[in-house]
């Protein structure tokens, strides 16, 4: 069959030893079934950005950093060099995160390297062998559907304690195996303390989560995951093994201005006589 010229290198370097099938293509890559040796995975050929429609590109960009002062700035200038660099930023984003979360206990398909703009992955099937389904192709029982979104908040949660962020997450980038729910695409995973961005997006991605689930167990659709998740994340207090709940109350004790405003005049006097013993010290005075 006809593949990109990307998989081509594979084969010549003994990664890959045959193109089995076009799987699926999306937004910014197109993923092929492919045998290595005597296992099937699958190949995710990057597009070029010319061809991509992910949106917003350069929101998750933010707070990744060049791994050295020339990538940097090239990149921020805008060169060909750096825009070939910002390309293997986002490519290698994905490969990163991908082991990251498997160490922080995320079921996300196995990595086995990311070579020219073509990420080698496990392939996720069933038992039988076949492929698994997206989430948004799965129709469940409300208990089962109460189960997987809790497993779904508790990845969340997970790759929140690893610093990460999805930026994208919905029923489309989950598939469903045997064992429940394995989170896919993550070529635009951003860094939780680097980007301003992180908050709304770990919003966005819980929400299009429990409005899937909702469908199947609406009490799901009242739930304030992303709220309690980020407000533990912020006070220090979320780690791998907090149990969530999905409650949160915003404080409604407003703010007291005056005793604001005194705390602020006391550590500026505080400062002043500071500085006044530095310059009675220094015999400047």
């Amino acid at each position: 069959m006809k593949f990109p010229k990307r998989i081509q290198p594979l084969i010549d370097d003994g990664l890959v030893d045959e193109v089995i099938s076009q799987l699926m293509s999306g937004k910014e890559a197109t993923i092929y079934v492919v045998r290595c040796g005597a296992e099937i995975r699958c190949a995710k050929v990057y597009k070029e950005v010319n061809q991509r429609s992910f949106k917003k590109a350069v929101e998750y960009q933010e707070g990744r950093k060049g791994r050295n002062s020339r990538r940097a700035r090239a990149m921020e200038k805008g060169s060909k060099f750096g825009r070939n660099q910002q390309e293997a930023a986002w490519q290698n984003a994905e490969v990163d995160a991908l082991y990251r979360l498997a160490n922080a206990g995320v079921r996300v398909p196995k990595a086995y390297g990311c070579f020219d703009g073509v990420l080698l992955m496990e392939l996720i099937t069933n038992d039988e062998g076949h492929v698994a389904p997206r989430l948004n192709d799965v129709c469940m029982t409300t208990e089962l559907a109460v189960k997987d979104h809790a497993v779904v908040m508790n990845y969340v949660k997970q790759m929140l304690c690893a610093g990460i962020v999805h930026g994208d997450l919905s029923e489309f980038n989950v598939l469903v195996d045997d064992y429940g729910p394995v989170i896919i695409d993550l070529p635009q995973a951003v860094d939780a303390a680097g980007n301003n961005n992180a908050k709304a997006m770990l919003e966005r991605d819980v929400n299009n989560i429990s409005t899937y689930y909702g469908q199947f167990a609406p009490e799901l659709l009242s739930s304030q995951y992303a709220k309690e998740i980020w407000a533990l994340f912020e006070d220090g207090e979320l780690h791998p093994e907090t149990e969530l709940t999905g409650r949160f109350e915003d404080s409604e004790e407003a703010a007291d201005v005056d005793v604001v405003m005194q705390e602020i005049k006391a550590a500026f006097a505080e400062e002043q006589e500071r500085q006044e013993r530095i310059r009675e010290a220094a015999g400047l005075e």
